[in-house]
């Protein structure tokens, strides 16, 4: 998560924030201007209510009869009904509003992530990005909601009260608000701190949204080791936490809202003393005083609101810049102005002199790494560390890399498409990741659209074909999350097997055989020699028997290719390369 510290000193644009907000309310401009006039209509029908009060008290003092009584009575329960009929179509069309800004919202942030590469989101965690979309949005959303709606009442309400009030007595009215200025104040003292702490609860939020994940995600784990108890205190000091900063923000929402009704209070007393005072003078009749207490008793509901309101807006603004934030990151790989189309196969693959470092790191990964790949298939060996994962990661453009290090059939990639270049790629990672789908669907992941024919024939190629048979539901069968119900080889063989069906010209496997059995290994090694014809293919492994086939090999080490040749040419002049084929064999041959 980007740290911008708890006062935000370059982070916080409430500008940005109100800004991502209007382009959300420009497309229901009308939905809005419709909620916003029956809200108004509600608002007047209420302030009309003391007026008929007025000369329902005002006849009773002059002697009228039951029936002007009843005919008061019977417009008060019309103005009633009309109020609620109102109010059921402002709720619609206002706090609807509110929910397809929160929809729209969601929806651009998951369009929006899905366009940023690893580097763009080194800084983030996932629980960080659930909770901006959880706990942050809903903010946003009670903000444009009942936030909103409560603003836009309670100054509508409080200039129509006010005005009304003045029309009956002007002096009074400015008795009534004489304690005004002190909320504005305190308002204008805790917004400020109010911003600060609810940084601090939303940053919170986030941290233990993901010790929820990692721990949902990681639960084997845990229990493997038996750190359940650890994982439960860990898990307790970030509640504890979380529930802090909440209590030292309702620390000052505390001291806001009591504050609120405490002024609208003291208005109360002021207009009973000096309102009852004009009543027994005779300057004001009792139905004035009577409607005055009134259109009080409506400004109190503002003044009291306000605090609230402030609240709202706070957290949702707060919420709203954390939000903006993560609108505002950029991928670092970006497209050229005028892409040039890619090449066609066959594929050659240069990387020259290539120096990586990740974000955030000092010691680079790849150093000076120069590497050819050509149609064929080239096999791949070394230590661990030494930076094949990072060179296959680069390969298939997920990080950025200068201009003339990386070309294709002569073409700098920085030239080409991001997804172009991607589209030629088909990349099985070392953990090949599986969706909580079937069988079928987790193999057509690069390819919805694929025949029952063209999974079956990817899935023979893989050697997994008569296993998923074998399942309760065959190609239908759920796998659970990161396809929790297979085994590990299971799991690589069907990554493979979504690979295999994309029929890319190149094809690039970090380690995706490790749990495959040696028997299994074998034929699907036969299958990949006929797949690769033609195709550019690298194949990545710790098994020297894996790669015999290949038409080339390379040995890495320190971020280098440091030998390349055949396999009889590297256990020549190679020791690393020796080592490891010597040790794999007598394994074998104790077995």
């Amino acid at each position: 998560m980007k740290d911008r510290g708890p006062d935000h000193p370059q982070g916080w644009d409430g500008k940005n924030a109100v800004r991502l907000l209007k382009l959300s309310a420009g497309r229901y401009a009308w939905r809005l201007a419709v909620g916003f006039l029956c809200l108004a209509l509600v608002d007047i029908l209420q302030l009309w209510i003391p007026r008929v009060m007025k000369h329902a008290v005002d006849g009773v003092s002059t002697g009228a009869d039951t029936a002007l009584l009843a005919a008061r009575s019977a417009q008060i329960v019309g103005l009633a009904l009309l109020i609620a009929v109102l109010r059921y179509f402002w709720r619609w069309f206002l706090l609807g509003f509110s929910r397809l800004v929160e929809r729209d919202i969601r929806q651009d942030m998951v369009n929006h992530v899905l366009t940023l590469d690893r580097t763009a989101l080194h800084g983030r965690t996932t629980g960080d990005i659930l909770a901006l979309s959880g706990n942050d949005l809903a903010s946003v959303q009670l903000a444009a909601g009942m936030g909103l709606v409560a603003f836009v009442d309670a100054v509508f309400m409080s200039v129509a009260a006010l005005a009304f009030m003045a029309a009956l007595d002007g002096a009074l009215t400015a008795i009534a608000v004489a304690p005004l200025p002190f909320l504005a104040v305190l308002t204008r003292t805790l917004s400020a701190r109010l911003h600060r702490r609810f940084v601090q609860v939303q940053e919170k939020f986030s941290e233990l949204t993901e010790c929820a994940r990692t721990t949902l995600a990681s639960i084997r784990l845990f229990k493997a080791y038996n750190q359940e108890e650890a994982q439960t205190a860990r898990f307790d000091a970030l509640g504890r936490s979380y529930v802090h900063h909440n209590l030292r923000a309702a620390m000052v929402q505390g001291t806001l809202f009591p504050f609120a009704g405490l002024v609208g209070n003291a208005s109360v007393v002021l207009v009973l003393y000096f309102g009852g005072r004009l009543v027994m003078e005779k300057t004001i009749s009792p139905g004035d005083f009577v409607a005055f207490i009134a259109y009080l008793h409506l400004l109190t509901w503002p003044m009291m609101a306000f605090g609230w309101v402030a609240n709202l807006f706070q957290r949702g603004l707060t919420s709203l810049n954390r939000i903006h934030d993560l609108l505002s990151d950029r991928p670092s790989l970006q497209d050229p102005s005028r892409p040039v189309p890619v090449p066609s196969p066959p594929l050659t693959l240069r990387l020259h002199e290539c120096t990586f470092t990740y974000p955030g790191m000092e010691r680079p990964v790849l150093r000076r790494c120069s590497i050819t790949l050509e149609p064929g298939i080239t096999g791949l060996v070394g230590p661990t560390g030494s930076g094949k994962s990072t060179l296959c990661q680069i390969l298939t453009r997920l990080y950025p890399i200068p201009d003339g290090t990386y070309t294709v059939n002569g073409m700098d990639v920085n030239r080409l498409g991001v997804a172009d270049l991607r589209s030629l790629i088909a990349y099985v990672p070392q953990d090949g990741v599986l969706f909580s789908d079937t069988i079928a669907a987790n193999i057509a992941f690069g390819k919805p659209d694929a025949g029952e024919a063209e999974i079956v024939a990817a899935a023979r190629a893989t050697a997994i074909h008569e296993e998923i048979l074998a399942m309760e539901n065959g190609y239908e069968t759920r796998i659970g999350e990161k396809g929790v119900r297979l085994s590990g080889g299971q799991r690589q063989r069907i990554a493979l097997a979504r690979a295999l069906l994309l029929d890319r010209p190149i094809l690039i496997i970090d380690d995706g055989l490790s749990a495959v059995d040696t028997e299994t290994e074998q034929i699907i090694l036969s299958h990949l020699a006929e797949y690769g014809r033609g195709k550019t293919c690298l194949i990545i492994s710790h098994r020297i028997a894996q790669l015999l086939d290949a038409h080339r090999l390379l040995v890495m080490e320190d971020g280098r290719i440091v030998d390349a040749g055949s396999h009889r040419d590297l256990l020549e002049r190679n020791a690393f390369y020796r080592t490891i084929h010597e040790h794999q064999t007598r394994t074998l041959c104790a077995r």
